[in-house]
């Protein structure tokens, strides 16, 4: 897979809530951050302590009947409210296409990750400074797509930098993320294996409203590009097919202050037809299009710091 086909959906509900509410929330991967994409922020430690108490988050995507469903379970530890790590198990069900599921019938893959905060938001004695931080994805067993055309189990990763301001001065208040990796994985893995190591922007816009019950609502939408090629899918798709970019549209549910909880539901563009290839019939071989039919992908999360 080439673009984004993203599970991606609430790729930047990545974009807060207010300040500590937002920093508790794991994405699909674990970091703290979106649906899919983190943010400058990390799980907080308590007054006086180094070791923050667990965040803990399940993801459910439902990314249509050729890739088959997606369920994450994460567990995140923050650092001296400096730096995070944690691990997330990620299990995937299969999909019931004839022709196409079988680069994705295999049970899920391992991720590890970790992030150091470089400058705090509001450094300077300035409200106008956006945080930035600096982390790492480690993804080990994946099988899929490239694993699947060639047999072999596959390790990849990402390394980024994230930049984050949370804007509630304003008299439309709103969370602006936007940030750079360096990836040799498609679509966070479920795509595949990256060709090469390649630079790729990720972003998006939340605009926190109030909620009932001392609550926040943030409607968001974003967007995350994808490494251009994937290994081996030219063997499949003749050209290596096209995914586009993904974009979503989701909203957050949480905490106005000293949240504990975090939902996350969205919607997300991603791929549709991405080429064609020749199928065996009994009359002959048939070009048929390749339909990932994950153009509509559907996705919720919850997260909860003990």
């Amino acid at each position: 897979m080439r673009r984004t086909v993203t599970l991606s959906l609430a790729v930047l509900a990545g974009l807060w809530m207010v300040g500590a509410a937002g920093a508790q929330n794991l994405t699909l991967e674990g970091q703290t951050g979106g649906f899919i994409t983190p943010t400058a922020y990390v799980v907080q430690s308590a007054k006086g302590s180094f070791l923050s108490r667990p965040s803990v988050g399940y993801h459910y995507i439902r990314a249509g009947s050729v890739i088959g469903d997606v369920h994450t379970a994460s567990i995140t530890e923050g650092l001296g409210n400096w730096a995070e790590i944690g691990y997330t198990r990620s299990a995937h069900t299969n999909g019931n296409n004839p022709f196409f599921s079988s680069l994705w019938e295999y049970s899920g893959m391992n991720i590890v990750h970790g992030k150091v905060i470089a400058l705090p938001e509001n450094s300077f004695k300035s409200k106008w400074t956006p945080g930035v931080a600096a982390g790492f994805v480690v993804r080990t067993g994946d099988h899929f797509v490239t694993g699947a055309i060639d047999g072999k189990s596959y390790t990849n990763g990402d390394v980024y930098v994230a930049v984050t301001k949370t804007a509630l001065s304003l008299k439309l208040p709103l969370i602006l993320n936007v940030g750079w990796k360096a990836t040799n994985a498609s679509i966070y893995g479920i795509g595949g294996q990256a060709t090469r190591f390649g630079g790729r922007l990720f972003g998006g816009l939340g605009l926190p409203l109030p909620g009932p019950w001392h609550t926040t609502i943030v409607p968001a939408a974003g967007f995350t590009q994808e490494p251009p090629h994937v290994k081996n899918l030219a063997l499949v798709v003749p050209g290596g097919g096209h995914i586009p970019t993904t974009l979503d549209y989701a909203v957050r549910w949480t905490q106005r202050e000293h949240a504990r909880f975090s939902v996350d539901a969205g919607i997300g563009q991603v791929a549709g037809q991405i080429g064609y290839t020749e199928i065996p019939t009994p009359v002959g071989p048939a070009v048929v299009p390749v339909n990932l039919q994950a153009r509509k992908v559907f996705g919720i999360g919850a997260s909860y710091k003990f």
